[in-house]
């Protein structure tokens, strides 16, 4: 992508395996975007600054302030970020600032959010729903967050309520890969078919999750029943179970959906199931609308 005028500032979303940085303009428009695999997990703080500095290179020549979410802000990142306590506003009415040797430069970071009781955390997901409710004034509801750690998120007035964490994707991808079951499941392909079958079994009887789980070896042993079917058949039993967990939050609730295509489509097909309609928004332009939210406050506080 090209511009033909200085970003103003710098948006970041700095997880624990890579850096997205983007060009900020005076009217808020994204210039320009960069990358980098240099992650909060192999990075010490003092190391943070460095790599920032090296791969904005020359936006720093106009754009000094830096608005960023993720795990940078984490213990182990470049300054830890206190969390907020949930109850509380999506959008936070103060960010951690980094300590820098660079002058000129000032880098905000946009706190987590943590629930006392259920204990619970989350860290980069609350950028995502505040950009959600930048472009949806007014919206009340449940946000869903797919991922390793899916977040289930109750939203009102412009706060968090309440939030569960289920650790669905992490669980699939050990059975799938570290389990003996991974004889058995393939990297890709699905059978949607199947995947609904599946998630009825554990919707209706999550107690009995554990042991359809090794009938999907013995299928494949007797049966010879295809990888790609018993993926969807795993990742049924895992969604239904994890929707049977959560259902206070998603039954008769005006419900959003925040991710990318891929951990997204099981969970509406899920839902859809059960009659829910669900609107779904890109992750990354939420990521994006929610940093945008921050620094507008930056700015006018």
């Amino acid at each position: 992508m090209t511009y033909d005028h200085k970003p103003k500032w710098l948006a970041a979303d700095w997880g624990t395996s890579n850096l997205r940085l983007w060009a900020i303009g005076d009217d808020g428009a994204v210039l320009d975007m960069r990358t980098s695999d240099k992650g909060m997990g192999q990075l010490a703080p003092e190391e943070f600054e460095t790599v920032f500095v090296d791969v904005a290179a020359d936006w720093l020549d106009t754009a000094n302030t830096v608005v960023a979410c993720g795990m940078v802000g984490s213990r182990q990142g470049w300054v830890e970020a206190p969390y907020q306590t949930a109850p509380c506003a999506v959008c936070p009415s103060k960010m951690a600032k980094a300590l820098v040797l660079r002058d000129g430069l000032s880098v905000h970071i946009i706190p987590g959010i943590r629930q006392t009781d259920p204990a619970d955390v989350m860290r980069g997901e609350e950028t995502q729903i505040a950009g959600y409710l930048a472009q949806n004034d007014g919206w009340d509801g449940v946000i869903c967050l797919p991922g390793t750690h899916t977040k289930w998120v109750h939203v009102s007035a412009g706060e968090v309520v309440s939030f569960q964490t289920c650790m669905t994707g992490e669980m699939f991808a050990l059975l799938s890969e570290e389990s003996v079951l991974r004889h058995s499941i393939a990297d890709s392909g699905w059978n949607e078919d199947t995947f609904l079958e599946a998630l009825s079994l554990t919707l209706s009887r999550p107690e009995r999750m554990a042991g359809h789980l090794f009938s999907l070896r013995a299928a494949q042993l007797i049966h010879n029943t295809d990888a790609q079917t018993l993926r969807a058949r795993l990742s049924g039993l895992l969604i239904g179970a994890e929707l049977a967990s959560t259902k206070p939050y998603w039954l008769g609730q005006n419900v959003a959906l925040i991710g990318a295509e891929a951990v997204s489509q099981p969970y509406l097909a899920g839902l859809a199931a059960q009659g829910i309609d669900v609107v779904r928004a890109d992750a990354t332009d939420m990521t994006l609308a929610g940093i945008k939210a921050a620094h507008a406050l930056l700015e006018t506080g």
